[in-house]
């Protein structure tokens, strides 16, 4: 059974290269190789085909629901490291940073991007969206793929524990240690799957909502909550007395990727066809256009790992 890796805070860990609308499917671009666990978890850098800005996706294209407004869904509350101040428009926080970056390239100023908010759940589910994209954590994977499109990579990371200090829990060192305990996750989650499929633990709690897996863990009505890693960091500075447990790889060996989320079949998909390095979303265009600075963004909440 594979141990836990141990987590703390260090230098960032991974991000992804750049940002396509094209609809991600199952590949060596998408997916890299796996790497080895047993001593840490290396840099998991996604390989993205370049892609050029269509010049004919921008407002007046008719490729978004409303001509010349682009509408950006997130989840509510909108959560951090991912947004700042539950505020998506902002453009701060990773995700608010890779929306404000993506309407840039297709061509929308501030004043023709609208958010709004949508729950995690409908933004997974088959049918028509009153949206154009949505960010919110979803990791690409491929039981989601019949029912919604998703953007190649944005953002890499592991699958997290959080438990309350002192607790059977906080001392796990493998995944066994906590096969036997009360864990839970949002629903429809893949850290709702992670429990089963990878920990093999009975009977998961699913919560409607992180704030709610949040709100047990306080209240002691479960014994640990899986998170995605950067999750994990910032509820372990949100509830005293929490702990972050540890790390492991899910569904992947090294790690699992998080993708925009598009309508079955949107206009925008022709939109991130692979062309020239030109006109990638990239780190680089996202910090440069909200920070002043030529560097790319660090993600949010990074760690270091040891067996």
């Amino acid at each position: 059974m594979p141990s836990l890796l141990r987590c703390a805070r260090a230098a960032p860990m991974v991000v992804a290269a750049a940002v396509t609308l094209a609809a991600c499917t199952a590949s060596t671009e998408s997916n890299p190789p796996a790497t080895s666990t047993t001593s840490s978890i290396a840099p998991a850098v996604t390989r993205i085909p370049p892609t050029d800005a269509v010049d004919d996706c921008g407002p007046g294209s008719g490729t978004t629901r409303g001509d010349g407004v682009l509408v950006v869904a997130t989840d509510d509350p909108a959560y951090a490291p991912w947004f700042v101040d539950n505020d998506p428009a902002n453009g701060q926080g990773y995700e608010g940073a890779v929306a404000a970056a993506v309407a840039e390239r297709l061509g929308y100023t501030q004043a023709q991007v609208r958010f709004e908010r949508v729950g995690f759940n409908d933004v997974i589910a088959p049918g028509s969206k009153s949206f154009d994209v949505a960010l919110g954590q979803v990791t690409i994977v491929d039981t989601r793929r019949g029912a919604v499109d998703l953007s190649t990579p944005y953002y890499a990371a592991g699958q997290a524990i959080v438990a309350r200090q002192g607790s059977p829990a906080a001392a796990a060192t493998s995944l066994a240690d906590l096969s036997g305990m009360k864990l839970g996750a949002q629903q429809s989650s893949t850290s709702l799957s992670a429990i089963t499929d990878t920990i093999h633990a009975a009977e998961p709690v699913a919560f409607e909502t992180t704030d709610d897996a949040k709100a047990a863990l306080a209240g002691r009505s479960v014994d640990g909550i899986v998170v995605d890693l950067p999750t994990g960091f910032e509820i372990i500075e949100q509830i005293p007395g929490t702990v972050l447990v540890g790390q492991f790889p899910r569904p992947n060996e090294v790690t699992e990727f998080f993708g925009m989320v598009l309508e079955k079949g949107s206009s925008l998909i022709p939109c991130g066809r692979p062309r020239s390095t030109a006109s990638a979303v990239t780190g680089r265009s996202t910090r440069s256009r909200h920070n002043g600075s030529p560097e790319a963004p660090e993600p949010p909440s990074s760690n270091s790992c040891q067996p």
